[in-house]
């Protein structure tokens, strides 16, 4: 997937590690596209990378506008992202905060 994004010309792909924290999925990434056209094309590219890969198709919404596309693969949730759009949702300031009730432990007792 990360290659596909890659190969599309995705712009500040970041990922986020999911694992222990929800069970939707274990990794979640997110990327922005430079247009809605870009944010389409991205998505499409990353849909075919996992058929071709022998993945079952992600499950997609948000195409008709393409302002933020959702890509559900299972173990991985892929967002494209318009800039202006993903600077308002914020997602990685949301998932990569600390859970309400971790309490980080002092490194020496």
């Amino acid at each position: 997937m990360l290659e596909s994004l890659d190969d599309a010309k995705a712009e500040d792909v970041v990922s986020i590690d999911l694992m222990g924290r929800t069970s939707i999925a274990d990794v979640m990434i997110i990327a922005s596209g430079r247009s809605n056209t870009h944010v389409g094309a991205i998505a499409d590219r990353v849909a075919r990378a996992c058929k071709e890969a022998g993945f079952k198709p992600p499950r997609i919404e948000g195409v008709p506008h393409c302002d933020w596309v959702l890509l559900d693969a299972g173990d991985a949730i892929i967002h494209i992202f318009r800039p202006d759009v993903r600077q308002f949702y914020n997602l990685e300031k949301m998932w990569s905060a600390d859970r309400p009730g971790d309490e980080r432990l002092p490194k020496s007792i």
